[in-house]
């Protein structure tokens, strides 16, 4: 048998553990907004139609927001999670509903497949993932009980029941003054009896705090940079190291031309000006400069504006000299100066198959790509 699947969206709370101004699901979010991102998340062909709850500020607001998905709707929440809920149970007409949390954008089809599975096998089905760390029972600051965490999992949602169910539970609850739950697998044990754990998603988090709208934030950017041989020079430097060359690379400072690049690359990501205006090769204090301390100072500058490397990608394109055996090398020197695993250095070499300048020899290109996290 088919079930028609519907979808609640709670976004009538304030969110004022995240001290903005308004609702933080509506504050700007990576491009949209938190409760935008979920709703794209339900707005797909199995799911026939997404409630949405809201306050009255923010019902105008979200009603428009909520214009342009044709299979939503909005309804007034209440004071609490639960009421909302509530409210929102009475008015959909499909046969199981999925309640998730507007401020969880990150949910995966996946975790939702996983949830509407486990509500056709079980009767409901509650997103989680195994808990990691320790857990403590504390009491005024001292520690007095850990529980064993192979029994402990993180609740998230969304969570899936039968319409019917979940709908008879939550209206038990309110005919018993019993309505203050943090989630509604509560209000299903309470009620209808125990609820059936489902495979969540470790990046299904929640968006409590301000800091939280910040930390998944990323930026990219892409450099490039070219330098002609010729320099009377027995050696090139690449990504720090000194490769033996019949000639060197004509530059104003060491030549390195994959750090240039990369420089380049990290800068753009920030939206800043490129290498020549903080490094001109009119000014001497450059002149043969290690672009090793060159790429430091860009770091330091990376960090002034809140942001890390996350990783890089840079290919290089030289007929010569060879550089396979010096990869490994070059990966390790740029790891320790962003500070990043070497694993998230990558380098690629290649030649240009005897075309073009590269090709005869003539000079070296490197494109860089960068990856940044808040």
């Amino acid at each position: 048998m088919k079930y028609s699947v519907g979808v609640i969206i709670c976004g009538a709370g304030k969110g004022t553990r995240a001290g903005f101004e308004k609702n933080k699901l509506l504050v700007p979010f990576q491009g949209s907004t938190a409760l935008e991102k979920s709703i794209n998340a339900f707005d797909f062909d199995g799911v026939e139609e997404i409630v949405v709850t809201s306050s009255q500020n923010d019902f105008a607001e979200i009603s428009s927001l909520c214009e342009k998905y044709p299979r939503t709707r909005v309804v007034l929440g209440g004071e609490t999670r639960s009421q909302s809920v509530y409210n929102a149970l009475q008015t959909v007409s499909t046969d199981i509903v999925l309640i998730h949390d507007g401020a969880r954008p990150f949910i995966t089809r996946t975790a939702i497949d996983n949830c509407i599975h486990s509500v056709y096998s079980y009767g409901s089905g509650i997103c989680a993932v195994d808990c990691t760390d320790t857990i403590a029972v504390a009491d005024k600051g001292k520690i007095v009980d850990v529980p064993d965490r192979n029994n402990l999992y993180q609740i998230q949602t969304p969570q899936g029941f039968f319409k019917e169910n979940i709908l008879f539970a939550y209206q038990q609850a309110f005919e018993q003054g019993e309505a203050t739950y943090t989630d509604d697998s509560s209000v299903f044990a309470s009620f209808c009896g125990k609820p059936v754990l489902c495979e969540g998603d470790k990046a299904n988090i929640k968006l409590t705090h301000a800091n939280d709208f910040s930390k998944n934030a990323v930026r990219c950017g892409f450099g490039v940079d070219t330098h002609a041989f010729g320099k009377e020079q027995t050696y090139i430097t690449l990504g720090g190291v000194k490769i033996p060359s019949d000639s060197g690379l004509i530059a104003h400072s060491d030549g390195d031309v994959l750090i240039h690049a990369l420089m380049d690359a990290l800068l753009s990501a920030v939206g800043l000006k490129d290498i020549g205006y903080y490094f001109p090769d009119t000014d001497e204090k450059w002149k043969d400069a290690d672009s090793m301390e060159m790429l430091a100072t860009v770091v330091s500058m990376l960090h002034e504006k809140g942001y890390r490397v996350q990783n890089v990608s840079i290919a290089v394109q030289a007929e010569k000299p060879r550089l396979a055996k010096y990869i490994d090398e070059m990966k390790n020197r740029l790891s320790s100066a962003l500070k990043v695993d070497p694993t998230a250095v990558g380098i690629t070499a290649g030649t240009n198959e005897g075309l073009g300048y590269v090709g005869e020899g003539k000079g070296i290109t490197v494109y860089a790509y960068a990856l940044l996290k808040e």
